[in-house]
């Protein structure tokens, strides 16, 4: 199936801007993109005149169809939350494609989410990247697994403290993960060195993939002391570290930049709720992207909800972010730190045909995501007549 997408402004992210430009599509992927592009003869054409065409952005953190809205401790499957180190599980197999934050990711023009589990255990497991569309979970993948998710601070030494095990406190938080991690450079080991059958373990098997290089390490971590504790470990063990969150990532901007360590930064719409999010501020993200730190934003969804997640751009930019830097870091940015940018995460040759048309600039409040596909397919559109969102239904479509 082909696709033209013609006339709009098309703003690609990691080019120029196009006016009057054309965005071709065929069979899910990019083709071209440019002022002077050729368009078939037998391609669908697709009318963007005084619309924005830019790529659909890139949700970088968060837990929709794990932790499902309004639907209780039923829908609650964010973190299995009977071993600190659960490296082994899988936020692929927790997910239920009919939650709503879906439908509000497809609103908010994102059409790329990286669900995680949450950060109630030391060590909570791996990461999926996944298109907000489609019928059952393997349909809507784009890739398995994408990190390992672990979390320092309050969250952990909570839900253990109050179990009276270990970890209750920050320094042991720390402790389990070298020791789980000392652990999986001895299993590795004695795996490589086997020469007859070998007795396989998922929670090390995952682990080792860390350790090679395979899986960057998401860390959830709000405070500064957390964030020199999360840099020390992947010192010590020498794995790629993203840091989540970074509440106060903007008070240790040099040492972050210095290592090149990349920050998923958010929510940025949240109260304090707790002691490590005394230092919130929306002007983190510029901060820090000023002292050379690559950065991304996420809604942390459902904390906020993930179509609000332009809107958070659009405060930081106000109170000191660059915009261009602002849109790639819900686009090209995530897409980049978590090894999803081959695929997503801006309009080229080649790569996904997720592509939102916009009634004006995303970062005006006031402009709404009009058409959004996903591979090529137009899977959701704001029906002016009522005032309302329209999603395709995905479990009763046409061939």
């Amino acid at each position: 199936m082909k696709v033209a997408i013609t006339g709009g402004r098309v703003v690609p992210v990691l080019g120029e801007v196009v006016e009057g430009g054309t965005v071709l599509v065929e069979d899910g992927r990019i083709t071209a993109v440019g002022a002077d592009v050729a368009v078939p003869g037998d391609a669908e054409v697709v009318d963007a005149s005084g619309r924005w065409v830019l790529p659909g952005f890139v949700e970088a953190h968060g837990h929709l169809g794990v932790h499902e809205e309004a639907e209780g401790w039923a829908g609650q499957d964010t973190n299995e939350m009977t071993d600190p180190v659960t490296a082994k599980v899988k936020a692929l197999d927790g997910i239920n494609p009919d939650d709503e934050g879906f439908r509000d990711a497809l609103a908010g023009g994102v059409t790329t989410i990286v669900v995680k589990p949450g950060s109630g255990n030391v060590i909570g497991g791996q990461t999926v990247a996944v298109k907000p569309w489609g019928k059952t979970v393997d349909e809507m993948l784009l890739r398995d697994p994408v990190s390992m998710k672990s979390a320092l601070g309050e969250n952990p030494k909570r839900v253990y403290g109050e179990k009276k095990q270990m970890p209750s406190t920050r320094l042991g938080v720390a402790a389990v993960i070298r020791e789980a991690l000392t652990k999986a450079q001895d299993y590795k080991a004695k795996r490589d060195a086997a020469e007859g059958p070998f007795d396989r373990d998922l929670t090390n098997e995952a682990l080792v993939k860390v350790l090679d290089g395979e899986l960057p390490w998401c860390q959830h971590a709000h405070r500064a002391d957390d964030i020199a504790t999360a840099l020390r470990l992947a010192e010590e063990f020498g794995y790629n570290l993203v840091l989540n969150h970074g509440t106060e990532a903007h008070l240790l901007a040099d040492l972050i930049a210095e290592r090149d360590i990349p920050v998923v930064i958010g929510p940025l719409f949240t109260t304090r709720s707790k002691v490590e999010l005394r230092q919130r501020t929306l002007r983190n993200p510029g901060i820090l992207a000023r002292a050379g730190v690559r950065i991304a934003i996420t809604t942390d969804h459902p904390v906020i909800p993930i179509n609000f997640l332009v809107h958070q751009v659009t405060l930081a930019v106000k109170e000191g972010l660059d915009p261009e830097v602002g849109l790639r870091s819900i686009t090209h940015n995530p897409a980049q730190m978590l090894g999803l940018d081959d695929r997503v995460g801006a309009l080229a040759p080649g790569l996904d045909a997720d592509i939102v048309l916009w009634s004006g600039d995303p970062l005006d409040v006031m402009s709404r995501a009009m058409q959004v596909f996903v591979n090529g397919r137009q899977v959701y559109h704001f029906d002016e007549a009522t005032g309302l969102g329209v999603t395709e239904d995905p479990y009763y479509r046409e061939a």
